[in-house]
């Protein structure tokens, strides 16, 4: 089996439509999709539904004409593969978030969405399991669901029966391309924090406290003596962490995470990435036959490719030939950036939504055309200097490999 994002192929070369499904989360016009489904996009236009007139005499039983405006990208998260939108409507009707913590295997779900072009359509079927993990200690937990999910269904929600949305639908497994009833959602919890995220800083923030948590498995437990065959176990604690200055040490089992039972690894991260930045969480301890509570303050996540894109503006750092917000590399910011290849280049800190360059946050650029590229500003006269539609080579740093980009100018 192989897994399929929902949402319409997309081309390499000739510009193309592509469309997906979303759900409105405000009245005052936020909506939520999947990444994938606006990657790459220049332009973003969203088909807002109009109340139906059925059941008025004289008119149709046909839908009406949907409401379409234009849509700003307010930010993405590829971790989790979703994205929020903003249309400028008020007073707009919304759905509302539910709880996908309360979900369970059998429960009656319906998806909605535009499969195949077909708009505001609506499949159902059962929660077939919940945190579900395409890899081991895979980053993203999912639910399963056997409802037909089809191309073009990416981004639009997941319901219960009460109408609450509990996850947005991401993906499928599938031999043939179609729907066989294994398709997965992020689940609304999930969404909610990197909604509310995006709302507020244009990206996610994640915390950590500088450790590695691993799903405990049977074997896990019998090798090592723990003193319970599933939960969390630390792999890891990082030298000079939060952590580690706290008292946390390798083998430690962790029990709750502020009053919460913790089940997985992934259940944890997520768990801390909710928090907010600097504030202390408590950890139930075990170690050996005795446990202990543990307070450990939260601090953003290292190596975050996005965590640069709050301290630059359009008026200051703008490549704009490039489709980029860009930092010079010193030592403060180099001190963020793992697997640094050189002390000197120019960071990407955010990159426009309608950019085609292969850039992503968190890169950094070296040399443009093999010429060594030290400052922003070097960076910009550089390409200020070459045609509309020329080509330029890029060197990029990126999680400390080095490549070579092509990026046609502006």
């Amino acid at each position: 089996m192989r897994p399929t994002r929902t949402g319409a192929p997309r081309p390499r070369l000739s510009p193309q439509r592509s469309t997906g499904s979303g759900v409105i989360l405000s009245a005052d016009g936020y909506i939520v999709t999947n990444a994938h489904v606006v990657r790459g996009g220049r332009r973003f236009r969203v088909a807002v539904p109009r109340p139906a007139a059925s059941g008025v005499p004289g008119k149709s039983n046909l839908r009406p004409v949907s409401l379409e405006v234009p849509a700003l990208l307010i930010g993405t998260d590829q971790e989790t593969d979703l994205a929020v939108l903003k249309v400028d409507l008020t007073d707009l009707p919304f759905a509302t978030l539910g709880d996908s913590d309360s979900l369970a295997p059998g429960h009656l779900v319906l998806a909605f969405g535009s499969p195949l072009g077909l708009a505001s359509s609506v499949t159902m079927g059962v929660v077939s399991a919940t945190n579900r993990q395409l890899r081991d200690e895979d980053r993203m937990l999912y639910i399963q669901t056997d409802t037909p999910i089809n191309p073009g269904n990416s981004g639009g929600p997941l319901v219960d029966a009460s109408g609450k949305v509990m996850g947005i639908n991401t993906l499928i497994l599938s031999q043939s391309g179609g729907s066989e009833g294994i398709g997965f959602a992020a689940p609304s919890n999930i969404v909610r924090a990197v909604y509310e995220q995006i709302r507020q800083w244009r990206r996610v923030r994640r915390g950590e406290i500088g450790v590695f948590a691993q799903s405990i498995t049977p074997a896990l437990a019998a090798r090592l003596a723990l003193p319970r065959d599933w939960g969390v176990v630390l792999g890891d604690v990082y030298p000079g962490s939060p952590a580690e200055r706290a008292g946390l040490k390798v083998g430690d089992v962790i029990y709750t995470v502020d009053g919460k039972p913790m089940e997985n690894g992934r259940q944890f991260d997520v768990d801390l990435y909710r928090k907010p930045i600097g504030q202390p969480v408590a950890l139930e301890v075990g170690r050996g036959p005795t446990r202990s509570v543990i307070r450990v303050p939260v601090v953003e996540r290292r190596g975050d490719p996005q965590q640069f894109s709050d301290v630059v503006t359009a008026d200051r750092n703008l490549v704009s030939r490039l489709g980029f917000l860009g930092l010079d590399l010193n030592p403060e910011v180099g001190q963020l950036i793992p697997g640094l290849r050189a002390p000197r280049g120019v960071v990407v800190a955010a990159v426009a939504g309608d950019a085609v360059s292969g850039l992503r946050p968190g890169d950094v650029i070296y040399a443009l055309d093999r010429r060594a590229i030290g400052t922003l500003a070097e960076l910009r006269a550089g390409v200020d200097s070459l045609p509309t539609g020329g080509t330029v080579v890029l060197q990029v740093g990126r999680e400390g490999q080095l490549r070579f980009l092509t990026v046609t100018l502006e």
